[in-house]
């Protein structure tokens, strides 16, 4: 095997390595710690982003994914849990989960909001058996840059996404092909 051809191919299998270790630890997260996590994750999200806590405050409910992994090299992978806050209070725990086939190298460590604006895309991701986003409520994702335009009179979609702490070497985030499931995990008890 020529050099390079070696060291392309240690560089992938420590991606793979990476990758599977940091899954490991998102999937043992206890409820207690996915609900402290989701609820300081959405207050940074608020204070950096007063368009974030506007919606917030008129959403129904709010999906926190704060620590989702995504890594990879041609295929990739990602996973994270989170938790449902109504009303100030978690009501049910999520994972989302997500793969990809491309030109795509690195690992990278995220998260996401999903802000529900109706019962009826609320109650969607329940009535499916795990929800693939892209099939039911519409969702449009919120950059920076269309935040600050936003008001209560332009919230016209089922439900919103703001992505927060991108960090990590790996280009791209998106929704598309992802599917979000409940989670049995005991609720806190509040």
């Amino acid at each position: 095997m020529k050099p390079n051809s070696l060291k392309i191919v240690l560089v992938m299998m420590a991606l793979v390595a990476i990758t599977l270790s940091q899954l490991d630890i998102a999937a043992a997260a206890s409820a207690e710690q996915i609900d402290r996590d989701a609820k300081k994750a959405l207050e940074t999200l608020y204070a950096k982003s007063p368009s974030a806590k506007t919606m917030g405050e008129k959403a129904i409910a709010v999906l926190v994914f704060p620590g989702i992994v995504k890594g990879g090299f041609i295929v990739g992978g990602q996973y994270g849990e989170g938790a449902l806050i109504r009303n100030g209070k978690t009501v049910g725990f999520y994972n989302t989960i997500a793969a990809s086939y491309g030109l795509q190298a690195g690992l990278q460590k995220f998260g996401y909001a999903l802000f529900f604006m109706t019962e009826d895309a609320l109650k969607w991701i329940d009535k499916s058996d795990g929800w693939e986003i892209g099939v039911g409520p519409s969702i449009v994702v919120i950059d920076a840059g269309a935040a600050a335009s936003m008001s209560s009179t332009t919230l016209q979609s089922d439900i919103y996404a703001f992505f927060f702490d991108q960090k990590g070497l790996m280009g791209g985030l998106g929704l598309q092909g992802t599917k979000i499931t409940k989670l049995d995990k005991a609720l806190p008890s509040d």
